[in-house]
């Protein structure tokens, strides 16, 4: 039996001593205050460390009907990729991406963010490096980082590790909501490249990778790159283009943007069915593109059959734009100028018996949404 000495027991039991460490979390907030401050615009009310992040919405009066729309989400076990490498600076564009990428399906534009970080031990600089990364994606989404939490919890979290997770909030005017009562028979599927794998399936990848018994630090041929770099590449955020794109070509002009479609969880075919209305098909056609090495990498490692990749990973492709016809091409090159390659995937029409709807090809519904339905065509390129 452990002896405990007179002066041990007098001493009691503090929060330190308990795990908590009160001035480790003062230091992290101390550490991100430049780089939060940099989200900011004339509309966040208050700085760093208030009980609520304040913003401005006035604004919303020249609104005739503004709807707010809200996300969020975290960043998975893609969190045990960066505690495994100690590089912490890249999982906020993962954070960020999967939430405001989410509103701007909508169409509407993401005002202001706050984050959650749970985590064993508060190390500050790791924090910090944490909320920097989170700032600086909120920086290219235009979206103020605007409040957040950093909570410690020793004994249920390991020393080394933390999970974050995030909220955001964002306006779009009624009459130019996006959504499937906007998509028409005729319509044109583009595709945004992924920038990988972004922040979906590595519970799928990671037990690929330790079956196969490679190393984070194993150089990579066909990536160019170590595998721990390549999956610890942060998810391409995708904000600011396609509101640049829905207002270069609005919903309500009749030769416009009609919806997106984030290419989350779940997959290609899944994701676009969820903004289709019931009685219209997507047909993408996978020969428009080519998988990018990561994906066939994964394929090829785990022998993971073809309908579970596309179930559960992006294959290449993190956002999608629905467009009437006459928009199509314009929508391509606009994007493309804008440094994000894009292309023609394929075009919507009216669902028939005529279609095969029998084997993964054939997706209708997903997510609880029984909407539109999407096949996918031919094999890649």
């Amino acid at each position: 039996m452990t002896s405990v000495s007179p002066a041990a027991e007098n001493a009691g039991i503090t929060y330190a001593s308990a795990g908590v460490d009160v001035e480790a979390g003062d230091r992290a907030v101390e550490l991100m205050k430049g780089a939060i401050k940099a989200t900011h615009n004339s509309s966040v009310i208050g700085g760093v460390g208030g009980f609520a992040g304040l913003y401005d919405v006035s604004k919303l009066l020249t609104y005739k009907k503004p709807l707010l729309a809200t996300s969020t989400d975290g960043v998975g076990t893609k969190v045990a990729i960066a505690q495994a490498m100690d590089i912490h600076d890249t999982i906020g564009f993962d954070l960020v991406g999967m939430v405001v990428d989410d509103i701007v399906v909508v169409g509407a534009e993401p005002l202001f963010m706050t984050d959650y970080i749970a985590c064993g031990k508060v190390v500050p600089e790791r924090i910090a490096d944490i909320v920097r990364g989170i700032a600086a994606a909120c920086s290219v989404a235009g979206t103020a980082l605007v409040g957040g939490e950093t909570a410690e919890h020793p004994g249920l979290l390991g020393e080394h590790e933390y999970d974050v997770a995030g909220a955001a909030t964002g306006v779009i005017e009624a009459d130019q909501l996006l959504g499937p009562d906007r998509v028409r028979a005729g319509d044109v599927v583009i595709g945004m490249a992924s920038s990988g794998l972004h922040s979906n399936g590595y519970s799928l990848v990671r037990r690929v990778i330790n079956h196969a018994g490679w190393a984070l630090d194993r150089q990579v041929s066909e990536l160019g790159r170590t595998l721990g770099e390549e999956l610890l590449e942060p998810t391409r955020v995708y904000a600011a283009d396609c509101l640049d794109l829905a207002r270069t070509f609005p919903v309500n002009s009749g030769q416009g943007v009609n919806g997106f479609s984030h290419v989350t969880g779940g997959g290609l075919a899944a994701n676009l069915a969820r903004v289709l209305p019931q009685g219209l098909v997507a047909t993408v056609d996978r020969a428009t593109w080519e998988l990018p090495a990561i994906f066939k990498l994964v394929s090829e490692l785990g022998n993971v059959p073809l309908a579970d990749l596309e179930r559960t990973l992006n294959l290449g492709v993190g956002m999608v734009a629905i467009v009437s016809p006459q928009a199509a091409d314009a929508a391509v090159a606009r994007l493309n100028e804008r440094g994000l390659p894009s292309w023609v995937m394929g075009t919507v029409s009216a669902d028939s018996d005529a279609i095969d709807k029998t084997g993964p090809d054939y997706v209708q519904g997903a997510k609880g949404v029984d909407g539109g339905a999407v096949r996918l065509v031919n094999a890649y390129a």
